[in-house]
């Protein structure tokens, strides 16, 4: 439900200014590139805590190894960003990601996402 509030909140058209767009898109790429190098640690800390903490227990395994197992595909380059509110969406050549705002920064919510028609995002990857 919430990736569906999100979806509809990001592909409204809005605008946003072009730092909080960086900054999205910056955080984005940093998961991606941490997911490539088979950095999980690093990635585990892009994600956002109610992510986290579902990966970890439905894994029953603490981040690292879960999210490792979870076979993210590559995204590739930035096919666009769209920013509302506290809500991101990154489109990627291979994936896309849904991100929010926090005190500390953008965090990602969902990854490993596909469009299925005329219904929400399917994710691999996510919070609730």
């Amino acid at each position: 439900m919430l990736l569906a509030a999100a979806a509809v909140a990001v592909l409204c058209g809005c605008g946003a200014p072009a730092p909080r767009l960086d900054a999205a898109r910056q955080a984005g790429t940093a998961f991606e590139q941490a997911l490539s190098d088979a950095d999980y640690p690093r990635a585990c800390a892009l994600l956002a805590p109610q992510t986290r903490w579902q990966l970890e227990d439905g894994e029953s395994k603490p981040c690292g190894p879960a999210l490792q197992g979870q076979g993210l595909p590559t995204g590739g380059e930035v096919q666009g960003t769209q920013v509302y509110g506290r809500q991101a969406l990154l489109r990627l050549h291979q994936d896309t990601l849904f991100l929010s705002q926090f005190d500390d920064g953008w965090k990602v919510v969902a990854a490993g996402c596909t469009p299925e028609a005329h219904k929400p995002y399917r994710c691999s990857l996510k919070g609730s």
